[in-house]
């Protein structure tokens, strides 16, 4: 055991120095893997943002039950047992002399409301459901209009369905996309490792003729491959929180223009560490292949 960790440090100690001596072409190459890998990074993170700013929406998770006229205290009381026994998330009763009070309030209404006869509003309870899925919104909007004495129950399931299929849609453009650079990112470590190999057959040939595996000779490549792709994902990372940070000043004064406060989300260091650990074993993939490659030519040649 104290043989095989004290290859796999030898193999280590090589990458590491392979990529230190020449910075140039590690920085380049760094750039190019990090930059493949913060557009996907970057798309996924602004539609979680989106996510975000679709659920906390002003009525967007809000649906509304509205009690016939002739309700009263005992068919209301029976209306909050169903919504505490559903759990379906938050609710509030909105009282038919409140939802008067606020129309009269409203510019140009009081003249209107001070000539009705009574009162025309029912009461009213404003449900926001946990799971804001547009199916089960659905099924939750069926339910409560089968309920004793409710005379409406509205839900803009339309915005909420355009919405979760533009969420859809983006997430669908952002696994292509995240494809593509994927295999862009593997040609690159390609490339680069198959440089790398061109360049020191003659010590591979060597170690071949003194008894050296093919595993050993793969080692420090795959180390190699691995580190690339691991330190571009974290270039990758830092891109992505630098473009937020760059975006949440402007992000956050258009929602208060639109009376509201929104914050972006940057990544978590759970999302960074998944970020990195694809790039590792994008590199790691893309070494794997060229050395392959490489060493199967060594062979016929």
């Amino acid at each position: 055991m104290q043989a095989w960790f004290s290859q796999h440090r030898a193999a280590l100690g090589s990458a590491l120095r392979r990529l230190g001596a020449s910075p140039l072409n590690t920085l380049l190459s760094l750039l190019v893997i990090g930059i493949a890998l913060t557009l996907p990074g970057f798309g996924y993170v602004i539609l979680d943002n989106l996510r975000d700013l679709g659920q906390s929406a002003s009525g967007v998770q809000q649906i509304s039950v509205f009690m016939q006229l002739e309700a009263g205290k005992k068919d209301v009381g029976e209306i909050e047992s169903r919504l505490r026994q559903t759990a379906s998330g938050k609710w509030r009763f909105v009282p038919k002399e409140e939802a008067l009070k606020r129309m009269q309030a409203s510019e140009g209404m009081a003249e209107i409301v001070a000539s009705l006869p009574r009162n025309p509003l029912p009461d009213a309870f404003i449900v926001e459901p946990t799971n804001t899925d547009p199916q089960a919104l659905e099924v939750l909007k069926k339910e409560l209009s089968s309920w004793p004495k409710v005379a409406h129950v509205q839900l803009d399931s339309a915005w909420v369905k355009r919405f979760d299929a533009f969420l859809k849609l983006g997430k669908l453009a952002l696994t292509l996309l995240a494809g593509l650079f994927a295999a862009g990112l593997v040609a690159v470590t390609f490339t680069t490792i198959r440089l790398q190999v061109m360049a020191q057959a003659a010590e591979i040939e060597v170690a071949r003729m003194i008894g050296a595996t093919d595993a050993f000779i793969r080692r420090p490549f795959y180390y190699f491959g691995a580190l690339q792709g691991a330190l571009g994902g974290l270039l990758a990372a830092g891109l992505v929180i630098g473009g937020l940070r760059l975006l949440a000043g402007p992000v956050a004064d258009l929602a208060v223009l639109y009376g509201g406060s929104f914050a972006l989300r940057v990544p978590a260091a759970l999302e960074i560490g998944v970020l990195t650990s694809a790039g590792a074993l994008l590199g790691w993939l893309g070494a794997q292949l060229s050395v392959s490659l490489s060493l199967r030519k060594f062979d016929h040649a």
